[in-house]
């Protein structure tokens, strides 16, 4: 790291650091997938109870029956949001809002790149933008 020192220590940053999660709540964007489906499994083997918020309900679905065979006690709730819509998101929040007393963490893991053509959002944000960054600000 550029002879600044490692801020997580020896070895790096490792999942393990985690701990348990047991009694926690965790929100994740795009958890169907990628990167998002990865920190879900994470969450899932330390007992996190947790919230998926994703566009598309059935990949979603499909991967929580993936998270459940891997860790049947899993607590994993789908939520359907489109960060491309501000009032899904809003919509998405006030359902969460409704199934949980807390967050203790929230994953702003969806996104979209190389979008080949320009595309507007719902309220008329360049597309990319407005997922990336201003859905998952409102959120």
């Amino acid at each position: 790291m550029g002879g600044a020192s490692n801020p997580f220590g020896k070895g790096g940053w490792q999942p393990e650091r985690l701990g348990s999660l047991d009694g926690k709540t965790v929100v994740i964007t795009g958890a169907n997938s990628g990167i998002g489906l990865e920190a879900a499994h994470e969450m899932a083997a330390r007992k996190a109870d947790q919230v998926w918020l994703c566009r598309n309900t059935d990949k979603a679905e499909a991967a929580r029956a993936e998270v459940l065979e891997a860790h049947p006690e899993a607590n994993v709730v789908v939520v359907p949001m489109d960060l491309s819509d501000l009032d899904s998101v809003h919509g998405a929040a006030e359902q969460v809002r409704g199934l949980v007393a807390s967050i203790d963490a929230l994953v702003n893991n969806a996104g979209i790149m190389m979008i080949p053509d320009r595309q507007l959002t719902e309220q008329g944000f360049e597309k990319q933008i407005g997922v990336n960054h201003f859905g998952h600000f409102a959120l």
